[in-house]
């Protein structure tokens, strides 16, 4: 039997999506999401831990996530979870870890403080789930 690599969060934007368009043709978005959990310690105290989430969201989706996504907005995200390595400025190997997403859907309304960044479309025009096509190569057959 094949693995599972499926990954479900809820969280809140920590930023706008970065998205930069590659030489294909083909774009990418990156930007962070913060899920909480809550728990009491040995005290009886309530304790908040918020663990942030690299990621990124590639070609159509990418596009829509630019469009469509500000800082502090709460999101459904599916996808995997892909680690990946790299060179840093001074030749060293670095590693990330971030979910390759799939499908993103808006929850709540509009984050709070968006004024001043970019124009928010209507609410009846926005959708409220984006999801990514497969491209021909990924399709089983």
């Amino acid at each position: 039997m094949a693995g599972v690599n499926k990954v479900i969060l809820v969280g809140n934007l920590g930023k706008d999506p970065e998205v930069r368009h590659l030489e294909g043709g083909s774009s990418v978005a990156h930007f962070t999401l913060a899920t909480n959990e809550y728990y009491k310690d040995k005290q009886g105290n309530r304790v908040e831990r918020t663990e942030w989430h690299n990621i990124a969201a590639w070609r159509g989706l990418a596009e829509l996530a630019e469009k469509y996504l500000r800082k502090g907005q709460q999101v459904y995200v599916e996808g995997k979870i892909r680690t990946r390595q790299y060179q840093d400025k001074d030749n060293q190997t670095r590693y990330i870890t971030e979910i390759i997403a799939d499908e993103i859907s808006m929850l709540g309304g509009r984050p709070q403080g968006s004024e001043g960044t970019a124009p928010q479309p209507a609410a009846a025009e926005a959708p409220t789930t984006f999801r990514q096509e497969p491209e021909l190569d990924q399709l089983p057959f």
